[in-house]
């Protein structure tokens, strides 16, 4: 909350709450005589020439709603957690009260009542919101089945210390099964159970994911995830999808891996897996378009050619045919 609200021709930079002018020393009577002020609900306000920010936004309906907090989409974006492109950019304000609270009554905010056990919200950055664990099964009631998939293979995949400067997952498996196992009866609680049976650790993009799942739909053997040509090496090239019985390797190459040292990273590591004799499929964000369609066919087609490991047990029960 800044001062400048004392001096009218003084520009003011964000949405702020009634109380963060309380708190700041600033007598209410003065919001009200700055024409450069513009109410938006009970108790907020904003600059009328303000350009929307959701992060600013979100952080002045927290302060104005005690013993509320931000959630759904609102909260997934805040966290970074990956949307559909439908819902990448929404700016929809959600609000949750817990049910001994009045319901949420504010002009442009979407709002919910809900059950709420210890430890599913928390602060950040002065916003008091969902955490990542409980944003998702949240989003269970709206997201389609693989979008809530790739939302929890986000959460539990293990994080690279080096580029992430994290070492534990955002959430594990057994936390989203608890969460939901505490929601019983909540809307969406089904679909979040499938999702369970379908999450798994080492996805490190949505698309790998929903590779993944297509190849799943159209019921070809699962694949193993980050498959390391050299198991023991570190420095070992990796696919992120592919069946090392098979030495076949998947590749899911996104944007960034159009920049020009990222190609030739790429170059070396397909160079690598083919020269130990592995089969390498490359596809990308056009296959993505085609609901990997093309890519699940060619997948097939490999896997009936692929070399086989004698020595190691298929277990290729689903179909290749």
């Amino acid at each position: 909350m800044q001062n400048s609200l004392l001096n009218p021709s003084s520009p003011v930079l964000g949405p702020f709450s009634l109380n963060e002018a309380k708190a700041a020393g600033i007598d209410p009577s003065v919001i009200w005589r700055n024409s450069n002020i513009v109410p938006v609900s009970r108790g907020l306000y904003r600059p009328s020439d303000w350009d929307f920010d959701l992060a600013s936004a979100a952080r002045s309906l927290s302060s104005a709603s005690p013993g509320a907090w931000i959630s759904h989409t609102t909260a997934a974006r805040l966290h970074g957690l990956v949307l559909p492109a439908w819902l990448s950019d929404s700016n929809e304000l959600h609000l949750s009260k817990p049910r001994h609270l009045p319901s949420v009554r504010r002009k442009g905010i979407i709002g919910h009542t809900q059950t709420l056990f210890e430890g599913e919200i928390e602060q950040v950055q002065g916003i008091w919101m969902s955490t990542r664990a409980r944003t998702w099964l949240d989003l269970a009631r709206r997201l389609p089945l693989h979008d809530l998939v790739c939302v929890a293979d986000q959460l539990i995949r293990i994080p690279r210390p080096d580029f992430e400067g994290r070492v534990a997952p955002f959430a594990t498996a057994e936390e989203l099964r608890s969460m939901v196992e505490r929601h019983k009866n909540r809307q969406g609680v089904v679909r979040a159970r499938e999702a369970l049976d379908l999450m798994r650790v080492g996805a490190d993009s949505a698309p790998e994911t929903l590779l993944r799942l297509a190849m799943f739909d159209a019921n070809l053997p699962e694949p193993q995830l980050q498959v390391m040509l050299r198991p023991n090496d570190p420095f070992s090239p990796s696919a992120d999808l592919g069946f090392k019985s098979r030495r076949l390797a998947i590749q899911y190459d996104g944007g960034h891996h159009l920049e020009e040292e990222q190609m030739h990273s790429d170059r070396r590591r397909d160079k690598a897996f083919r020269a130990a004799g592995w089969t390498v499929l490359v596809f990308g964000k056009e296959d993505q378009a085609d609901n990997f369609g093309s890519a699940v066919r060619q997948i097939k087609r490999a896997l009936r050619t692929a070399w086989v490991d004698p020595s190691v047990a298929s277990g290729f029960a689903r179909n290749t045919t």
